[in-house]
């Protein structure tokens, strides 16, 4: 990926690891040419995941080198492919799920097995929710999870991004399919969007009401948004053989491992970062066919201006209740 000397585009750069307002729009980003076997894409809008604000401060494992522009989830037209493409063509309407350039930004280059299809069924809005949050709802619920229709599934934390795209998908494959939310507005959401059941998590007596509802049996598998608050109570609501998929945390958690010997439970990380291209193909055709067949219908929650990009950064953090994926509009 070498940049272009002639056009310059508004692209948000981070020069210093640290708070929201490290996020600085600048209007003089040189666009970038796409490399070998690279897609360069006229960027219509870019998803915010809560993992973008993990690096952005400086905390998350893999640190990117300063400057750079954060986003993966772009969804747009191709303007050009580089050398060696040739799935893809300018023109198409696309999505991605990594971008090597940055996503908040009016350009970005992907590479070629990074995008995908955006059929025209769906809004640019929906193309930028889809990337990181479905393909990691089907690496934990297909690869690391194993679920099989008939199982019970609890989404955990169901309103945001990855939980309503864990609860479309639980219920394509056949699953029971109970989520959770914070507010009244998450909760319809979360009850529009394929889960048979919600609970409200702020509520004291919530576990004992999902226990209830399974017949005091459990559940097989649960999506972990955030397992730093929710992973003691969680192994305790396990059937025997349960799942705990861990897609979220933000620290850390005293458990009693003796839960996991009692029912011979499993708890299992998630990170999209180490799927292979094989595993990234299947959840690509897995996920085209549910577009195809119409369940796969992203949540678009709030949307912001690049310019607000910082505000976006907060919003997802500090503010609870999610309701759908918040989106950058270009």
């Amino acid at each position: 990926m070498m940049a272009s000397g002639c056009r310059l585009m508004r692209a948000i750069r981070v020069g210093e690891f640290g708070a929201p307002s490290v996020l600085k729009l600048c209007s003089d980003v040189p666009v970038p040419n796409p490399g070998l076997r690279e897609v360069l894409i006229r960027v219509h809008a870019c998803g915010v995941n809560p993992v973008e604000t993990y690096i952005r401060a400086g905390t998350y494992s893999r640190k990117p080198s300063l400057p750079y522009t954060p986003g993966s989830d772009v969804s747009g037209v191709v303007e050009a492919v580089g050398q060696g493409v040739t799935a893809l063509k300018a023109g198409d309407r696309v999505f991605t799920t990594a971008t090597e350039s940055g996503g908040y930004a009016e350009y970005a280059v992907a590479t070629e097995h990074s995008v995908h299809t955006l059929p025209d069924a769906l809004d640019f809005t929906q193309g930028a929710a889809i990337g990181v949050p479905y393909f990691t709802a089907y690496r934990a619920l297909v690869h690391k999870a194993h679920a099989k229709a008939g199982e019970t599934v609890l989404v955990h934390g169901a309103s945001g991004g990855v939980g309503v795209a864990a609860c479309q998908l639980s219920r394509a494959l056949g699953l029971k399919v109970l989520g959770t939310a914070g507010t009244p507005e998450g909760m319809e959401l979360v009850l529009n969007n394929g889960a048979h059941l919600c609970f409200n998590h702020r509520e004291q007596d919530y576990t004992q009401r999902i226990m209830e509802a399974t017949d005091g049996r459990g559940v097989d598998v649960i999506v972990e948004m955030l397992s730093n608050v929710n992973l003691s109570n969680d192994l305790q609501m396990l059937a025997y053989g349960g799942r705990v998929t861990v897609v979220g945390s933000r620290g850390p958690v005293e458990i009693n491992t003796r839960d996991t010997m009692i029912k011979e439970s499993s708890i299992v990380g998630v990170a999209l970062f180490y799927a292979t291209p094989e595993e990234k193909r299947e959840c690509g055709a897995a996920l085209y066919a549910g577009m195809e067949a119409g369940w796969l219908r992203p949540a678009v929650g709030r949307q912001y201006s690049l310019d607000t990009a910082a505000q976006a950064h907060h919003d997802i953090i500090q503010c609870p209740g999610a309701a759908g994926k918040l989106v950058l509009i270009m």
